[in-house]
């Protein structure tokens, strides 16, 4: 049986426009291109639903918040997480606001991203809606996909070490990703994953 000095509770999350900034208002205007407005109306209605339930499950945790570290997707670590994170709970990302509020009872938030992965990622999708979205699959469209997934690794690479990093002995972690990431094989052995709400669908 493995011996666990520390927990970590992972939720997973489906993203909000407003977590993603500049860039999902690029993809909001596209989806409602290509599906159309009733389509992104249910999108919405059922994101709203997943982010009501992720708010019963951790409220339902019934935590010691002093001993409590938050990681957050697409949360650089750059000594201005918390001016990053009031930003996007004001306009109006629920799951900023609730970790914010975790904040406020006494959970200590942490830097969880590498900057520079982040800026290629973004630059790497950027350039994709700017270029438009192929109706066939090309050796170009294969070679994005190719760099998106190497782009994701190296992203749930560095999320796992910076967890067993800075996740002492005897605290609860709460790392909040979203659905595509796959850090558990970065994760050392002394940590105990928990799933409140169920485990990302291809894990």
């Amino acid at each position: 049986m493995k011996a666990f000095s520390r927990t970590l509770i992972y939720i997973p999350v489906v993203h909000t426009q407003a977590d993603l900034g500049v860039l999902g208002r690029s993809i909001h205007r596209t989806h409602r291109q290509i599906n159309g407005k009733t389509s992104q109306q249910r999108k919405a209605s059922a994101i709203d639903q997943i982010w009501i339930d992720i708010e019963s499950a951790v409220t339902g945790l019934d935590l010691d918040y002093g001993s409590v570290r938050l990681y957050q997707d697409s949360l650089p670590v750059c000594g201005h997480e918390l001016d990053i994170v009031e930003e996007l709970a004001a306009k109006g990302s629920r799951n900023h606001q609730l970790l914010l509020r975790m904040t406020e009872n006494g959970a200590t938030l942490m830097g969880t991203e590498s900057a520079e992965l982040l800026i290629k990622e973004y630059e790497h999708y950027k350039h994709i809606l700017e270029n438009g979205h192929p109706t066939e699959k090309t050796e170009t469209d294969t070679r994005r996909k190719a760099s998106a997934d190497s782009l994701l690794h190296a992203r749930d690479r560095y999320i796992g070490q910076r967890v067993n990093q800075t996740l002492p002995k005897g605290d609860t972690g709460i790392l909040f990703l979203g659905v595509l990431h796959r850090p558990e094989p970065f994760f050392e052995q002394d940590i105990h994953l928990i799933y409140p709400i169920g485990k990302p669908a291809a894990s």
